[in-house]
C-alpha cells in the first residue's frame, strides 16, 4: 500500500485525480494491518511530511499520521520512540545541506498520540534537554516559536529546576538576536507573531515558577547592558519586560540602581536601549519601566547619565509620537524626560525644529489619540515656555502651532515641573546619607540657616510669595544700579529655579545685615523687615530706578502714570498712608497730619479693655464667622470718629460705622468653614448692630486681629503728662487723637507687638495671648469727599454716604511664627500661600467688578510651612490652631494682600493684570545661566554624594547579590524600626533589609 500511495503522489496526475486517490488508500489503512504494513506507511508519511517540497506532499503525510496514529496505536508508539526522536532532534531529517525544517512540528503532531502510552515520560525527559540544547545554538525567531508552540501546548516538555531557569535566560538570548530579515507588511507581521509567542512561553513559566524571574531579568539587563556586543540587541527583547509583575518593579530598580557591580556605562547603554524599546509595538508597561528606572536613577544621584541618555535619545522618542501604535508609551517617556531635565534648556530646544511638523501631523490625523496627545504634548510645551523662558525668537513658531490648544494654569505647571525634577525623587539611603536628602514634593526650596538667622528666612520666604512684588523684583534689568535689590533679584530666582531641596541666603544676610545686630544672635523678624524695606526703598529713591513695564501700559491715564511714576517699588508694594488727626478739647481746634507707613504695628489692649468694633471710628468687618462680642449700646456703632460726649465738630459730621469684616475667621480650636453668600454679603445687606448681634462670641480673654486694628484706630486721650501743646490756645491742653488710614497698601503688613519692655525685670517679655487671624478682611479707608461720589459710581465696594469711609478687602497671604518666650531667643518659621486675581477672585465674565462681600474667599489656595531648609504643605487650619497646640508659636507678622476692584488704585490694577497675562517673568541672561551652571554643579556634588556611599556602605555585612536574594527582600518583622544601621540587630542588618 505504501508504494501505491507513493506512486500516486508522485505521478503527474492533476491533484483532484490525486486526492481521490488517496482517499481510498486512508480508508483502507483505517482497516487492521500487520506491523511491518504499518511501518512502512509510518516511513513514508514521515518522509512526505518532512520532506515534501510542495504543501500538498506535506498535508498528505500529515493526513496518514493521524490515521495511524489513531487507528494503529501500538505501531505508532512503537514507531515513535525515543532514540527516533534524539535521532531527529540532533541529526535532523533528510539529504546534508537540506535537513527539514518541520522537525519540531512533526514532533508535536506525533506527541498526542503518545502522551498515554508508558514511553511517554521517556519523551518528555528527551524533550526537557533537548528544547535547552536547542535553544542555546540560537535558532531563528521562525525555529524558536515552533519551540514555545510545543512547549505551551506541551507543557510537560518544558525544562525543571536549575534548567528552566538556564533555559529562560537561554530564550531570552535568543529573543535578544531576533531580526526581522524583511520590510514587508506581511513578513513584520509573521515576525511580531513569531516574537509573542516566544515572549507568551515565558510569561506561562513565570506564572507558574515565579523563582524563574529575577535570573531571567539578570540575563536581560546582562544583555542590554553589554558593551562588547557589535550589533545592538534586538527590540523584540520589550515583549520579554511586558509579562514581568509590576508589583517587582519597586524592588528591581531599587537593586539595579544600588548595585556597585554595574558601571556607569554599563547603564547608560541598559537605559539607553530600554528607550529605543518605545519603538516596539506590542510592548506594554514598557514606558512604566523606563520611567521607573530613570527615578531610580534621579533617586542614586547618577545625574550624569540621565544628562548623556536624555540628550541622546529625546529626539527618537519625540519622533514616535508620528505612530499611534506605539503612541502612549513615547508620550508617557517624553513628559517624564522633558519635565525631569530641568537645570537647563538643551534637551528641550532639540524638539523645537520637530514640534511644529508633529502638531500639524495630529492635527491633520484626527483622531481621538492625536486629540488626546496634542493636548498632553501643548501642556508639556507651557511647562517648558514657563521653566525656560527668555528665547522669544525660537518659541514663535512652536507658540504658533500650538496656540489653538488648552493653556495649563500656573499651579499645574508648578506642580509638574515640583513633581518630576530629578531632585524631588526619593532616596532610600537619605535617612543614612544626609547629604543625599531630595527637594520636597511641595517644588519650594527652603533656606539654609546660617545660625540664628531663621528671623530673615521666614521675611524672605514670605516676601517671596507676595506674587506681586516678587515678579517686579524678577523683572529688574541689568546695571540697575540698585545693589541690594539686585541681590534680593538672585536670591527669588534661586528661590525659583533651583535644583537644589536649600540654597544658602549667606551673600544676602551680608548685605542686609542691620549693622546693631549682634552675630549669631537672635534677632526680631520685624526689625530686620522695617530695615529691609527702608533700605530697599531709600535705594532706589535716589534715582536708581528700577524697569517698570507699566509704564508703557495702556492701563493707566497719563495723570495716574505721572502720580506713580515717582513712587519707589517698596511704596508701591507695602505703601500705605495714614492721617493722623489732634482735636483740642478746649478750643476744638483739629491738627492733622499724613504720614506714610510700610506696616501697623499693632498693640495688645490692657486686659480691662474690650474693643469689639465698638470704640473704633469705622470697626473692622469680618467676612464670615465673626467671634465678636456684641456692643453693649448699639447707638455706640453710629456715633462720629470722637468719643460720643463730645458734640460733633463742625465740618466733620457723625459718621455711620462699617464694621471690618472677616471671612474663614475661627475659633481657637475650631475648624475653619467657608459660608454661604449671604454671610459673606451681610455688611452690605443687614445693619451692623443686627449682624454684630447674630454672630457666636469668642471666650472674653480672646483677642482677634479685626480687635487690635480697631485698637489700633480707636481715640486716645492725651491728658495729664501727655498732654498736646495746641498752636491755637498756645499751651498743652487736653486732647484726642485719632488715627485713620487714607491709602491702603497692596501688601498690607501687619505686626503684632507681642513683645514689651517689663520694669519689674528689666527685660523684654512676651505676650502670649492667642489672636484669631481672618483668612480675609475689610479695612476702612478714608477717601476725599470728591472721590466718595466717584467710588460710588465705579460699585467698587459700599461707601458709607456722606462719611468718606470705604470698606477695602484684603486676603491673608502669610504668617511669620515665632516660637519662644523672648524676643531675643526662640525660633521663626513662616506659612505662605499666593494669593493672586485668578480663579475664585477673577472678574465676572461681562467685565463688571463684583462687590467684595459678594466673592466666595478662595479656600483651595495651597499653604505651606517654610521652615528653614524644610518646607511642607499645610493648612489654614493649622495656621489657626498652631497657638492652641503649642502656646508658645504666635503669630507675629502678618502679610495681607488687597483684592483689586476695592480702593485700589489703577497701579494695583495694573500689576494684577500684569501679572495675569505674563505669568512668572524671563529672567535676564547672566542669571539664567548662573542658576543653569548651579544646577548641574549641584547635580555633580549630588553625583559625587552619592558614589562616596560605597565607601559607607563597604563596611556593613554584605548582602547576597540580588536575583539570587529577592525573596528575602521583605520588611523583617522581628527587626528594630531604627533608622540607624545598628538597629536590626545580626545578621544582614536592616540596613540591607531596607535598601536591598
Amino acid at each position: 500500500m505504501d508504494k501505491i500511495l507513493e506512486a500516486v503522489v508522485m505521478s503527474s496526475y492533476p491533484n483532484n485525480v490525486k486526492q481521490g486517490l488517496v482517499r481510498r488508500v486512508i480508508e483502507a489503512a483505517k482497516q487492521p494491518m500487520d506491523s511491518e504494513q504499518c511501518w512502512s506507511m509510518l516511513e513514508l508519511s514521515t518522509k512526505l511530511y518532512l520532506t515534501g517540497d510542495t504543501k500538498y506532499k506535506r498535508e498528505i503525510g500529515k493526513e496518514v499520521l493521524e490515521v495511524y496514529g489513531h487507528y494503529h496505536p501500538e505501531e505508532f508508539e512503537e514507531f515513535f520512540n525515543v532514540r527516533f526522536l534524539l535521532s531527529l532532534l540532533q541529526e535532523g531529517y533528510g539529504p546534508l545541506g537540506k535537513r527539514s525544517h518541520y522537525v519540531l512540528d512533526y514532533i508535536q503532531l506525533g506527541l498526542q498520540f503518545v502522551l498515554e502510552s508508558p514511553s511517554a515520560n521517556s519523551i518528555f525527559s528527551l524533550l526537557r534537554i533537548e528544547v535547552l540544547r536547542k535553544v542555546c545554538e540560537r535558532p531563528s525567531p521562525k525555529q524558536c516559536a515552533k519551540i514555545s508552540k510545543l512547549l505551551t501546548q506541551h507543557p510537560q516538555c518544558i525544562p525543571t529546576g536549575k534548567h528552566q531557569v538556564l533555559f529562560c535566560q537561554q530564550l531570552i538570548r535568543c529573543i535578544g538576536q531576533f531580526q526581522c530579515v524583511s520590510e514587508g507588511e506581511e513578513d513584520i507581521m509573521e515576525f511580531l507573531e513569531q516574537v509573542n509567542k516566544v515572549s507568551g512561553l515565558l510569561q506561562r513559566i513565570w506564572r507558574t515558577q515565579t523563582s524563574a524571574i529575577l535570573p531571567s531579568l539578570k540575563e536581560l539587563f546582562t544583555i542590554i547592558s553589554s558593551t562588547e556586543e557589535q550589533e545592538a540587541p534586538s527590540n523584540a527583547l520589550a515583549s520579554v519586560v511586558q509579562f514581568v509583575p509590576l508589583e517587582l518593579m519597586d524592588g528591581v530598580i531599587r537593586n539595579l540602581t544600588n548595585d556597585d557591580s554595574i558601571t556607569d556605562v554599563q547603564m547608560m547603554t541598559a537605559i539607553g536601549r530600554m528607550i529605543d524599546w518605545v519603538s516596539w509595538p506590542l510592548g506594554k508597561n514598557i514606558d512604566k519601566w523606563i520611567i521607573a528606572l530613570l527615578k531610580g536613577l534621579a533617586a542614586v544621584k547618577k545625574f550624569s547619565i540621565l544628562i548623556e541618555v536624555t540628550l541622546s535619545k529625546i529626539e527618537k522618542v519625540f519622533s514616535k509620537l508620528l505612530y499611534p501604535i506605539v503612541r502612549e508609551g513615547a508620550l508617557s517617556v517624553l513628559q517624564y524626560m522633558l519635565l525631569s531635565f530641568q537645570h537647563s534648556h538643551e534637551a528641550f530646544h532639540l524638539l523645537l525644529p520637530h514640534i511644529p511638523r508633529l502638531v500639524a501631523s495630529l492635527k491633520k490625523e484626527d483622531s481621538n489619540s492625536a486629540t488626546s496627545s496634542l493636548e498632553q504634548l501643548a501642556e508639556l510645551i507651557h511647562c517648558m515656555f514657563f521653566r525656560f523662558s527668555g528665547f522669544p525668537d525660537l518659541y514663535e513658531p512652536v507658540l504658533e502651532a500650538v496656540k489653538a490648544l488648552p493653556i495649563p494654569n500656573e499651579d499645574r505647571i508648578k506642580h509638574l515641573l515640583g513633581q518630576n525634577a530629578w531632585t524631588s525623587q526619593k532616596n532610600e539611603l537619605a535617612c543614612f546619607y544626609p547629604r543625599l536628602a531630595s527637594k520636597s514634593e511641595t517644588g519650594k526650596i527652603g533656606l539654609i540657616n546660617l545660625g540664628n538667622t531663621c528671623y530673615m528666612n521666614s521675611i524672605i520666604q514670605s516676601l517671596f510669595m507676595a506674587s506681586d512684588f516678587r515678579h517686579s523684583v524678577l523683572n529688574l534689568t541689568e546695571g540697575n544700579s540698585q545693589p541690594l535689590m539686585t541681590k534680593l533679584q538672585w536670591l527669588f530666582a534661586f528661590l525659583e529655579h533651583s535644583q537644589r531641596p536649600a540654597i544658602s541666603p549667606e551673600s544676602f544676610l551680608s548685605a542686609s545685615w542691620p549693622p546693631w545686630f549682634t552675630p549669631g544672635a537672635q534677632q526680631d523678624c520685624s526689625e530686620y523687615l522695617k530695615y529691609l524695606l527702608d533700605r530697599l526703598h531709600e535705594e532706589e529713591k535716589t534715582g536708581k530706578r528700577i524697569y517698570q513695564k507699566l509704564k508703557e501700559s495702556s492701563l493707566m491715564s497719563q495723570a495716574v502714570e505721572h502720580h506713580y511714576l515717582n513712587k519707589t517699588l517698596i511704596e508701591k508694594m507695602f505703601g500705605g498712608k495714614m492721617m493722623t488727626k489732634i482735636r483740642c478739647l478746649k478750643c476744638l481746634n483739629v491738627s492733622s497730619r499724613e504720614e506714610a507707613f510700610t506696616d501697623l504695628s499693632l498693640a495688645f489692649p490692657p486686659p480691662d479693655k474690650h474693643v469689639r468694633g465698638s470704640t473704633s471710628v469705622l470697626p473692622v468687618e469680618e467676612i464670615g464667622p465673626q467671634f465678636i462680642e456684641p456692643p453693649e449700646n448699639p447707638s455706640q456703632l453710629t456715633g462720629s470718629p470722637w468719643i460720643q460726649r463730645k458734640a460733633p465738630m463742625a465740618g466733620h459730621p457723625a459718621a455711620p460705622p462699617m464694621p471690618v469684616e472677616t471671612l474663614g475667621f475661627q475659633e481657637p480650636g475650631k475648624v475653619a468653614n467657608p459660608l454661604s453668600d449671604d454671610a459673606i454679603g451681610m455688611g452690605a445687606t443687614k445693619d451692623p448692630p443686627l449682624a454684630f448681634g447674630e454672630q457666636a462670641c469668642a471666650p472674653k480673654d480672646s483677642r482677634s486681629v479685626p480687635d487690635l486694628i480697631n485698637y489700633f484706630l480707636s481715640p486716645e486721650r492725651l491728658t495729664a503728662e501727655n498732654k498736646y501743646h495746641c498752636e491755637k490756645c498756645a499751651s498743652l491742653q487736653d486732647a484726642e487723637k485719632v488715627a485713620e488710614l487714607t491709602e491702603g497698601p497692596h501688601y498690607l503688613i501687619l505686626t503684632l507687638l507681642r513683645f514689651s519692655f517689663d520694669p519689674r525685670t528689666m527685660k523684654r517679655k512676651k505676650i502670649l495671648d492667642n489672636v484669631s487671624i481672618p483668612v480675609v478682611l475689610k479695612l476702612p479707608i478714608l477717601v476725599a469727599p470728591e472721590e466718595t461720589e466717584e467710588v460710588c459710581r465705579r460699585g467698587k465696594d459700599r461707601a458709607a454716604p456722606g462719611s468718606g469711609f470705604m470698606s477695602v478687602v484684603y486676603d491673608l497671604c502669610s504668617v511669620v511664627v515665632h516660637s519662644g518666650i523672648s524676643s531675643e531667643s526662640g525660633h521663626y518659621y513662616c506659612y505662605s500661600r499666593e494669593c493672586t486675581d485668578t480663579g475664585a477672585h477673577g472678574q465676572p465674565r461681562d467685565g463688571a467688578p463684583k462687590p467684595a462681600s459678594d466673592k466666595q474667599v478662595d479656600f483651595e489656595i495651597q499653604w505651606y510651612l517654610f521652615n528653614d531648609t524644610r518646607v511642607s504643605f499645610s493648612s489654614f487650619e493649622s495656621v489657626s490652631n498652631v497657638t492652641s497646640f503649642f502656646p508658645k508659636d504666635t503669630a507675629y507678622v502678618l502679610f495681607y494682600r488687597q483684592r483689586p476692584g476695592r480702593q485700589s488704585c489703577p497701579l494695583h490694577e495694573a500689576l494684577a493684570e500684569a501679572g495675569r497675562l505674563h505669568g512668572e517673568p524671563s529672567l535676564h541672561k547672566d542669571l539664567m545661566e548662573a542658576i543653569s551652571k548651579d544646577n548641574i554643579l549641584y547635580l555633580q556634588e549630588q553625583e559625587k554624594e552619592a558614589r562616596n556611599r560605597a565607601a559607607y556602605i563597604s563596611a556593613l555585612p554584605k548582602s547576597p547579590l540580588w536575583w539570587r536574594d529577592f525573596d528575602r527582600d521583605k520588611d523583617d518583622d522581628s527587626s528594630s524600626g531604627g533608622c540607624s544601621p545598628a538597629a536590626g540587630g545580626s545578621g544582614s542588618g536592616s540596613f540591607h533589609g531596607l535598601v536591598f
